[in-house]
């Protein structure tokens, strides 16, 4: 084989973005045709949570040219909170909803920032790039399969910028290693390995409780199914629930499996996948998702992806508790989102290069949100648009549904359909509770 086909990897993805930007370039930026970069982005906020405000500050940290124009969420001490933070960077307080129809509807915001539970991610999106919006929408892109095409076919028809919220794509420390492979350093990179090693204690489940005063609980649950209001159903542990996250794996596992997708030179689609998953140690846990999980993803041109997680550890494998293996013919590199990689070479391992001193620790959060501010400005495409996203959120389904059937899954890349397998097909898509239905586009 030859070695240097990671370097043509990596060389065409640079092609794939040259022809995006082309093309976006072609559409009108912020407020006119004649946006230039230093125009300031009117920005609506949707979903206050603990991410987004993590980018509110970066922004106002940095002095970003940007103005907040709507704080959106449906509990409102999180929007009190979050517009909060907002005074002293603004003469002009921003408007409060709990509507992100109303942050839509303004014709002066150019674009929003997506941070809510994941089962409120793509029809939020495809609304919104309906209506003209630049998108950043945080990760994953999609709460199943299905709607991964539908915010791609979006984008291209409205002709809008997407960023994923797959920050380490823009950290310096990525871009450093992303060089060493497409340089070949370690030969043809035939296996990518991708890993979540952390400590989890079991949590009882709660009773049903009454929500919050003022929250409006029937729009949080939006598409989602009609249960009776928990506090494990609502802030921080939604995520557990099938009806609303995706478990460990669309949770901090979508991370580490967008770098393990990377650093193969993100292919296409698998054609088979095998799950394990079980519960290890979290005996009575509330969580709707194993406390483990072990999944091969297999692409055509026979190499693979391998996610595990565990939960029983805080030693992390080598030396990481989120990281990736990028294994080539000829040596390996460990690399971690925590802002760090190393690179070990022939038969005895020998050391080669290692992230800058400058870069350590990098991890990509506000180099990800200018870039995007960027390409609303200018029409310039991202390092994470809306295809490059569902290819990576995609493994995040398939391996839960590999792990529901407890079967091993061949995909077949014409149809989007799992091979004679209905019960798997029936988990790439699912019903959505009226009237909160995924838009058409």
């Amino acid at each position: 084989m030859n070695p240097l086909s990671s370097r043509r990897e990596f060389m065409v993805r640079g092609s794939e973005a040259a022809v995006a930007t082309a093309a976006l370039a072609t559409l009108p930026g912020v407020h006119t045709s004649a946006a230039v970069e230093k125009e300031t982005v009117r920005l609506g906020l949707i979903g206050c949570g603990g991410m987004l405000n993590g980018h509110l500050g970066w922004m106002i940290e940095r002095k970003s040219d940007v103005s907040f124009g709507w704080v959106c969420d449906v509990d409102p001490g999180r929007v009190e909170s979050t517009s909060k933070r907002i005074e002293g960077f603004q003469a002009i307080a921003p408007q409060h909803t709990s509507r992100y129809e109303d942050v839509l509807a303004d014709g002066d915001v150019d674009a929003v920032i997506i941070a809510t539970p994941h089962h409120w991610h793509a029809p939020i999106a495809i609304a919104a790039l309906a209506q003209g919006k630049d998108t950043y929408i945080e990760k994953p892109i999609s709460h199943v399969y299905d709607e991964g095409p539908k915010v791609i076919a979006a984008a291209e028809k409205y002709g809008r910028v997407v960023q994923h919220g797959s920050q380490m794509r823009s950290s310096p420390v990525t871009q450093q290693a992303g060089k060493l492979l497409a340089d070949g350093i370690i030969g043809e990179v035939k296996v990518a390995r991708a890993w979540t090693a952390e400590l989890r204690n079991a949590v009882s489940p709660l009773p049903d409780s009454q929500p919050p005063r003022g929250v409006d609980y029937e729009r949080w649950l939006g598409p989602a199914p009609e249960r009776a209001f928990s506090e494990q159903r609502f802030h921080g542990t939604w995520r557990m629930f099938r009806d609303y996250g995706n478990g460990e794996i669309g949770d901090d596992g979508i991370h580490d499996i967008d770098m393990a997708r990377w650093g193969l030179g993100d292919p296409a689609l698998p054609t088979r996948v095998t799950a394990r998953g079980s519960r290890m140690m979290l005996h009575g846990h509330f969580s709707e998702y194993p406390d483990n999980m072990h999944v091969i993803f297999e692409y055509p041109d026979e190499r693979m992806l391998v996610y595990e997680n565990y939960p029983f550890t805080e030693y992390g494998l080598h030396g990481f508790d989120n990281g990736n293996v990028f294994y080539g013919t000829d040596g390996y590199m460990v690399f971690s989102r925590r802002g760090a990689f190393s690179v070990y070479l022939g038969k005895k391992g020998e050391k080669g290069p290692t992230e800058s001193k400058d870069a350590r620790t990098e991890r990509g959060y506000h180099e990800h949100m200018e870039e995007f501010l960027s390409a609303v400005r200018s029409r310039s495409a991202t390092k994470a648009p809306a295809d490059v996203a569902h290819g990576s959120c995609a493994l995040v389904h398939f391996g839960e549904i590999a792990y529901r059937t407890g079967r091993q899954l061949d995909f077949d890349l014409d149809t989007e359909k799992f091979v004679d397998c209905d019960e798997a097909n029936e988990m790439l898509g699912k019903p959505y509770r009226a009237p909160y239905v995924l838009p058409e586009v």
